[in-house]
């Protein structure tokens, strides 16, 4: 589209099914990799992701609006994994979970939130997946139902 310009900051989260442990330290890199190009084929710009074991981060630029983040997802989840099963970077059969959290940024809030998704493994060793996902619903007051969220299994104290 001539003439249309935009910069919009998104951080996307969603999870695995069942919010197994499937994403082995071994094969972060390859899987994180393939979804960056997931993203280049869609012409968008992937600025951190961190595949921790049981859920993903990715910040992105979203720049095309010939798709929408919905589509986008659902086409990351899908591709991604397709590839996880056909390589077999995972035991047994891997999926995510129904469903995401989109939480969209200031230009000036950029570095702050890359080095948030960068450092997962440090964030996660004092604070549970479920922890931050409600703070970050709670921050952004976005309404929510118990019932609609990510399973957290483990995280039920």
């Amino acid at each position: 589209m001539p003439n249309t310009y935009t910069q919009i900051y998104i951080q996307v989260v969603f999870a695995t099914k069942g919010r197994d442990i499937k994403i082995k330290s071994e094969v972060r890199d390859e899987i994180e990799k393939y979804i960056c190009g997931i993203f280049s084929n869609k012409k968008q710009k992937v600025l951190a992701i961190y595949a921790n074991p049981d859920h993903l981060h990715i910040f992105f630029s979203y720049k095309n609006l010939q798709i929408t983040i919905p589509e986008l997802i659902k086409t990351v989840k899908i591709e991604s994994t397709n590839f996880i099963n056909d390589k077999k970077l995972c035991l047994g059969k891997f999926s995510w979970q129904k469903g995401y959290g989109a939480f969209s940024y200031a230009k000036s809030q950029k570095d702050k939130v890359v080095n948030y998704v960068l450092n997962q493994e440090k964030h996660h060793s004092k604070k549970s997946f479920r922890e931050e996902y409600l703070e970050m619903l709670n921050a952004f007051e976005i309404e929510f139902k118990n019932e609609y969220l990510f399973e957290f299994y483990d995280d039920v104290k």
